[in-house]
C-alpha cells in the first residue's frame, strides 16, 4: 500500500478507540489510555419521540423510576443490536465522551468492536453501520472471544492451546485458540441477564414477590453463588407481594439463590465440556498444562472457578480485570491492526468482503 501522508496524519492525532459493546455494559478503551468509559448499556427515550434523553449510567438510576412518558430500554439483546437507531446514540455519546480525553479537537476515530462469534452477517453489518453513523472514521470488528484472550494476557500465538470463557451480560462466549486461530468455539446466549431472570423467577414462584432488574443483579452480585460458600450469606430483597399488591420485604440465602441459578449454570457447564469434546487430544493435553481463563462480568460469581474446576477436572483461573478484558483487547487489536489484522472479522457489503 502507498503512502498516504493525510492518512499518517489523521493516524496520529486520531484518538483511536475499542469499544466492547455489551448487553449490560459498554467499556471504551482509548489508545494511549486504557479504560476510560465503564458505564451501563442502558438508554432512557422520551416515549412519543423516541429521542434519547440520558445515556449509560444516569439512564440506569432511572430503571423503574421513569415518568410515564419516558421510558429505560436496553438497546442490544444477546449480545447483538436489537434498537438500531437507540444503539447509535449511545456510541454516539460514548465516543463523544471519549474525545473529551483530547485536549485538542482530535478527528473522528478508528473504532474496534467486539462482537459474538456467533453474530450473523446481518447482526455484523448492523454494529459496523451504527459505528459509522455515529461519527467512526473506520470501523472494525473482533471476535469477542479473541479480544478477551489478548485482554486477559493468554499466549494466544503460541501453539499451546489456551481455553477463554467469556460470561458477559448476554452471551457466553467459549473458544480454544492455538497460533492466533480459534479450533472450536461455542456462542451460547445464556449469560449474566439468564441468572437475573431466574433470580426474578425463583422469588416470585417461592415467596409470591415481584422484584426488579437492578435488585435480581445486585442478589446475583452480593450473595450468589456456583459452589457452596465457606460462609454463607443472606440478604434482604424489597418488592411487591403479588397477592396484596403492597411493598413487602424479605430475607432470601445464598443457599436459596445457587439453586435459583443452578439451571443456566449447568447449560454453560455443559457449553464448555462439549467444546473440550471436540477439541483434538493434543490440544486437552495443553489444558492439562495452561487450564481455563475466565473472563467477563460472569467470571465474579463467587465459586465459579471452583464449581468449573471441579466438573471439567483442569485448573481455572478469573483473570485480571475480568470485566474490561474485552475492551483491553479491542485496544491491543487497534495499536497493532497489521500484527493483528487476521483477527478482524470479515463482513459482507453489497457483495464483497469489508
Amino acid at each position: 500500500m502507498a503512502f498516504d501522508p493525510f492518512r499518517w496524519l489523521l493516524g496520529l492525532f486520531s484518538l483511536d478507540i475499542g469499544i466492547d459493546l455489551g448487553t449490560a455494559n459498554t467499556l471504551v478503551h482509548v489508545r494511549g489510555k486504557g479504560i476510560v468509559i465503564n458505564e451501563p448499556s442502558w438508554v432512557t427515550i422520551e416515549k412519543p419521540t423516541r429521542r434519547p434523553l440520558e445515556v449509560g449510567l444516569r439512564a440506569k438510576e432511572m430503571v423503574g423510576r421513569t415518568p410515564a412518558n419516558v421510558i429505560a430500554v436496553r438497546p442490544l439483546r444477546d449480545g447483538v443490536i436489537s434498537e438500531f437507531e437507540i444503539t447509535r446514540a449511545m456510541l454516539q455519546y460514548f465516543i463523544d465522551k471519549a474525545h473529551q480525553q483530547s485536549i485538542v479537537p482530535a478527528p473522528s476515530p478508528r473504532v474496534v468492536i467486539g462482537i459474538p462469534s456467533g453474530a450473523t452477517e446481518v447482526e455484523r453489518r448492523a454494529v459496523m453501520d451504527a459505528a459509522s453513523a455515529a461519527g467512526a472514521r473506520e470501523v472494525y470488528l473482533v471476535e469477542e472471544p479473541r479480544a478477551a484472550a489478548l485482554g486477559a494476557g493468554l499466549p494466544v500465538s503460541e501453539v499451546r492451546g489456551t481455553m477463554i470463557v467469556d460470561i458477559g451480560g448476554g452471551t457466553t462466549e467459549v473458544a480454544i485458540i492455538s497460533m492466533g486461530e480459534i479450533v472450536v468455539s461455542r456462542s451460547l446466549r445464556v449469560a449474566g441477564d439468564e441468572l437475573d431472570q431466574d433470580i426474578i423467577q425463583y422469588i416470585r414462584n417461592k415467596y409470591n414477590l415481584f422484584i426488579g432488574e437492578r435488585m435480581a443483579e445486585q442478589v446475583k452480585i452480593q450473595i450468589g453463588s456456583a459452589y457452596p460458600l465457606p460462609q454463607e450469606k443472606t440478604m434482604i430483597v424489597r418488592g411487591r407481594n403479588l397477592i396484596s399488591g403492597l411493598p413487602e420485604s424479605l430475607e432470601v440465602s445464598s443457599v436459596e439463590i445457587r439453586e435459583a441459578i443452578s439451571g443456566s449454570l449447568q447449560v454453560i457447564v455443559d457449553t464448555i465440556k462439549d467444546a473440550l469434546d471436540e477439541a483434538p487430544p493434543e490440544i486437552v493435553a495443553d489444558l492439562i498444562e495452561t487450564g481455563v481463563c475466565l473472563a467477563g462480568g460472569g467470571a465474579l460469581l463467587q465459586g465459579l472457578s471452583e464449581r468449573l474446576s471441579e466438573e471439567l477436572g483442569l485448573r481455572v483461573w478469573v483473570a485480571e480485570d475480568p470485566m474490561t478484558c474485552v475492551a483491553r483487547g479491542a485496544g491491543i487489536v487497534l495499536e497493532n491492526l497489521d500484527r493483528y489484522r487476521n483477527y478482524l472479522a470479515s463482513v459482507e457489503r453489497n457483495g464483497a468482503r469489508a
